[in-house]
């Protein structure tokens, strides 16, 4: 069984492009648009790991983080933080509200894999048997 990501963003492209980068590497994906929907469909979903950006609509990715780790649902499930914040203050926030590990953007599709791995691993893609 593939490995489900929930990835929380409001750029479109920005989504496209994580999608893709998930997809080829054999995990399956589901989105959200902004913090409010993050939620929800973390609850729903039951991801095996939330890449979230911190400024969204609604509620902003500190808050979402803060919010998923006070629920049993999603207190365990690995959050890596996708962000344009580049500030040490930012990535203190981040850990802090709970995120497991934080990547500035833009970033190397390679690095986002590697740290993606590095928290919950990967399904091997089998080849059909020819």
């Amino acid at each position: 069984m593939l490995k489900k990501i929930l990835v929380v963003e409001d750029d479109p492209e920005m989504v496209e492009l994580l999608r893709f980068t998930l997809r080829s590497a054999g995990y399956s994906v589901g989105t959200a648009r902004d913090g409010i929907e993050g939620i929800k469909k973390a609850r729903t979903m039951r991801p095996d790991l939330i890449l979230l950006d911190l400024m969204l609509p609604e509620l902003d990715g500190f808050a979402v983080c803060e919010t998923l780790r006070r629920s049993d649902d999603s207190a365990s499930v690995p959050i890596l933080i996708l962000s344009a914040m580049s500030s040490q203050m930012a990535r203190f926030t981040g850990l802090g509200a709970g995120a497991n590990d934080y990547l500035v953007k833009p970033f190397s599709p390679r690095n986002l894999l590697v740290r993606v791995r590095q928290l919950i691993g990967y399904e091997e893609r089998l080849e059909p048997a020819s």
